[in-house]
């Protein structure tokens, strides 16, 4: 595939992911308070499907990584809201594969081996490491947000998930100055501005 379809694939991904951002941030400044729509987690969804295989296409492990776990976390949130039994039962099920199917048929068609997957010989091991760690960190917030929302039976965005997120982002824009990828540099650079504010919104929140 054309690189260049490669990146129109991943920007896509990344403008899904910014869109459910903007639309929470402006539903919370007009509600005064940070608030969790139902539209975040089906953009989630969506965007984490595309961002999964822009990472396969790249042979990007620390996208892959990041991608793997919550991709199940927006599949929770849409079970707490009440949203997942609405979809068709074939396209549930397909939903849950879709991440091993992927995976399986990158082996079955020698698209990469094992080693591929720690080692890309493009990518320096100290660079793979930084990434993932951001990653992971990125999606740790993911873990807490679910966690949290588990305890309270609903389905919510705290502010570790905020502090958490400008962290990880923060690490992941290092990681892509340094890749030279567009991707993850214009989707992170405009989740930064709105993480902060969110996190202004939600101390304003527990004060009040």
């Amino acid at each position: 595939m054309n690189n260049w379809l490669i990146y129109a694939l991943g920007f896509v991904a990344q403008l899904l992911f910014s869109g459910r951002m903007v639309l929470q941030w402006l539903l919370s400044e007009k509600s005064k308070k940070v608030v969790t729509p139902i539209f975040f987690w089906h953009l989630s969804l969506l965007a984490s499907f595309l961002l999964f295989v822009y990472g396969y296409l790249r042979n990007d492990f620390s996208i892959m990584f990041g991608q793997t776990l919550t991709y199940y976390i927006y599949i929770r949130n849409l079970q707490l809201q009440g949203e997942w039994g609405k979809l068709s039962g074939w396209f549930r099920k397909f939903l849950w594969v879709f991440p091993f199917l992927l995976v399986i048929y990158g082996f079955n068609n020698n698209t990469y081996d094992a080693a591929k997957l720690f080692r890309n010989d493009a990518i320096p091991f100290w660079l793979i490491f930084l990434g993932s760690i951001g990653q992971l960190i990125f999606t740790l917030r993911f873990v807490y947000q679910w966690v949290y929302s588990e305890r309270r039976k609903e389905s919510t965005l705290p502010l570790g998930f905020w502090l958490l997120s400008l962290l990880g982002s923060g690490i992941i824009i290092a990681y892509g100055i340094i890749r030279k990828d567009p991707v993850l540099l214009a989707g992170h650079g405009i989740g930064l501005i709105m993480y902060i504010r969110n996190i202004y919104i939600r101390q304003n929140e527990i004060k009040g």
